[in-house]
């Protein structure tokens, strides 16, 4: 079993940063990907990045390229998500998740998840 806990989230104006940190606990959390998630009011929660075990490999989703950095600090347990130039369609309650296999882009692939943490961007 592995424990996330997201945290970081607020409100921001337009071409602000905030930065996203998820905390793990329970089984080895080196030997998991990593993935953040976000889903707005009324749409279907989304893939926004991955990390590999390692941070060797990292994925985005085309919206947030450039702008969004995902990394790791397998020391600390701990997943973060920078995010930088937010616009207001990046408002939504963000997700950390954990997979040990599978697609990395879909959202069914990852075992366990967090509780989500609000982003909201005024413009």
């Amino acid at each position: 079993q592995v424990q996330l806990v997201e945290s970081g989230g607020g409100l921001v104006q337009a071409g602000g940063s905030l930065r996203l940190s998820c905390a793990t606990s329970g089984r080895t959390f080196s030997s998991y990907a990593m993935g953040w998630f976000r889903q707005a009011p009324g749409k279907e929660r989304e893939f926004v990045a991955a990390i590999s075990w390692s941070a060797g490999r990292t994925y985005y989703t085309d919206s947030v390229k450039g702008r969004f950095t995902i990394s790791r600090d397998n020391a600390r347990n701990t997943v973060y998500l920078q995010m930088n130039s937010l616009k207001p369609e990046d408002t939504a309650v963000y997700y950390c998740a954990a997979r040990s296999g599978g697609n990395w882009f879909s959202r069914y692939d990852y075992e366990y998840w967090g509780q989500g943490t609000q982003v909201t961007v005024s413009s």
